[in-house]
């Protein structure tokens, strides 16, 4: 694979400037610490209301990531954005995701615990949560000969995008698949489409652990659009069947923390105020000063989206309130999260509110 030297240089000196940044706590923190204390974060951040402690995780190694034992032969690797899972085994490693972000400290990590172990340090299967580059974009770094592994629609998914930074599963499944390893376990599990249309869930039973990808976003509210998901009903459905799994440990696969079961409670819980709300929201705010004031300029454009961004605004004003302080980043995409919540009443649900059936 030829590689880029000046492109390699720039990201070597961005990450760097980034590790820079941390406080010095940050860079002393011991490894296997387990659940490392929270980074404080500091007060007037601009623009923002300032991250909640609760919502940080471990603190990152001066290569910029932070490698931690969830339980057993079972770990994850973070770079404070995106996250992987792994197990080490007698004969081998199996990683679960290849976060490019994190690229090749994924195989700094694998070989420091395993080395640590006294265990090979070898990938020998890499499981694709689902398809999307930001998850699986770094699976290239492990070579030909690793035993990749995602649901069927993954591997349509790839073949047809022809990504050489993700080569397509070289096995595949339909709905279950039990993958066992040098006496350790995964179930993996598809319960149709949410995020994506091939988003899997992966549990360890052995370490109650469950990872699925792009729907629990522990400690923060979730990503922009609702994590700009295929199918919205899916993928609040996805909320329920997670928590149907009897896990103690989530990885979420986004940012610095592991999650508990509270987590997933609570945004359950975000979700079904973020709905209430848009359903009043749009229930109240009256769409005839928009078509007053657009409608005779023939952009019909600019009447839907000053009406629904007010909606939106209205749906997320509450929201933002009730959940300062307790969710990160709740000021951040809460507004963008009612627009998507609206759109999928609207489209999905047929909730038409001022543009029902006309009398």
């Amino acid at each position: 694979m030829t590689i880029d030297a000046t492109a390699s240089s720039t990201r070597r000196s961005l990450l760097a400037g980034a590790v820079a940044a941390l406080p010095a706590a940050a860079l002393t923190s011991g490894f296997f610490s387990g659940q490392a204390s929270a980074t404080e974060q500091p007060s007037g951040l601009p623009d923002y209301a300032p991250v909640p402690s609760a919502s940080v995780g471990p603190a990152l190694n001066a290569d910029g990531y932070y490698v931690g034992r969830i339980q057993g032969n079972l770990y994850w690797v973070t770079d404070s954005y995106y996250q992987a899972m792994f197990l080490t085994t007698r004969e081998g490693v199996v990683l679960v995701d290849a976060p490019p972000t994190i690229g090749h400290n994924l195989i700094r990590a694998v070989r420091q615990v395993a080395r640590a172990n006294g265990r090979p340090e070898k990938v020998t299967h890499l499981v694709y949560s689902h398809s999307h580059a930001d998850h699986i974009g770094a699976s290239v770094i492990f070579g030909k000969d690793v035993v990749r592994i995602g649901h069927r629609k993954t591997r349509e998914l790839l073949r047809i995008q022809k990504d050489p930074n993700r080569p397509a599963p070289t096995v595949a499944f339909d709905h279950h698949y039990i993958l066992e390893v040098g006496g350790e376990r995964l179930e993996l599990a598809y319960h149709g489409p949410n995020h994506s249309p091939d988003n899997i869930f992966i549990h360890v039973p052995r370490y109650a652990t469950l990872m699925v990808v792009d729907v629990l976003y522990p400690g923060w509210v979730p990503f922009k659009h609702l994590a700009v998901s295929q199918d919205i009903p899916a993928w609040i459905e996805a909320h329920a069947i997670a928590m149907r799994y009897p896990w103690k440990t989530l990885v979420g696969g986004h940012l610095g923390r592991l999650g508990v079961r509270a987590d997933g409670t609570r945004q359950q819980q975000y979700m079904a105020d973020l709905e209430a709300s848009t359903r009043a929201a749009m229930a109240e705010l009256d769409p005839t000063p928009y078509f007053n004031k657009y409608g005779a300029s023939g952009n019909s454009w600019a009447i839907f989206k000053t009406y629904l961004d007010a909606v939106a605004e209205r749906a997320a004003e509450p929201v933002i309130a009730k959940y300062s302080g307790l969710l990160a980043a709740a000021d951040v995409f809460t507004v963008d999260n009612a627009f998507t919540m609206l759109e999928s009443l609207r489209i999905d649900a047929g909730i038409l509110g001022p543009f029902s059936i006309r009398p």
